[in-house]
């Protein structure tokens, strides 16, 4: 008869927890309210419904971007990229990072240490992490940490579903005449 009680007291409590976890993740975020005062490179702002973004993004990366979910590290072919180029937001082409700026920070994201422009992204408080989002179109990217290499000493982890990497154009090759 005991065994009986302890057992259901388990089942009741494993059902109850995974009822708990799917209304969780089945409960909407709130939208997000862009703060107050931030601009963006010659005022230009993307907005989209949900519905939208849906259609323009991957599932993976409206998860990323809209969500705020983090991929799995080393996922993303951004991280090993070498070339010379620019990585710019994939949802509105806002560009964010050059390749000069890119380095290896062994922790499975693209990783930048300065941004193109200042006003390229904005922060936000994420419990103890500092939140980056394109100033653009409100997009999240990752996070901003402070042990980055000089001169700023700041590291941009930055999801690889958030950005569209631009190669470098190919020089052009001129005759001798």
């Amino acid at each position: 008869m005991k065994q009986n009680r302890i057992f259901l007291l388990i089942a009741l409590l494993v059902v109850g927890s995974l009822w708990g976890y799917q209304s969780y993740f089945a409960t909407a975020r709130p939208p997000h309210r862009r703060p107050a005062g931030v601009t963006s490179p010659g005022g230009r702002r993307l907005e989209r419904t949900d519905a939208e973004w849906r259609r323009v993004l991957t599932r993976a990366q409206y998860n990323v971007m809209r969500d705020r979910d983090t991929e799995w590290p080393n996922s993303s072919p951004l991280t090993s990229e070498h070339r010379v180029g620019m990585y710019c937001c994939m949802g509105c082409k806002n560009p964010l990072f050059s390749s000069k700026t890119k380095f290896d920070s062994h922790t499975g994201w693209p990783s930048f240490y300065v941004l193109i422009r200042a006003n390229a992204m904005y922060t936000e408080p994420d419990g103890k992490r500092t939140e980056v989002r394109c100033s653009v179109c409100d997009a999240h990217l990752g996070h901003v940490f402070t042990d980055g290499p000089e001169p700023t000493g700041l590291r941009y982890c930055i999801n690889g579903e958030a950005l569209r990497f631009l190669p470098a154009p190919t020089a052009i090759r001129t005759e001798n005449k």
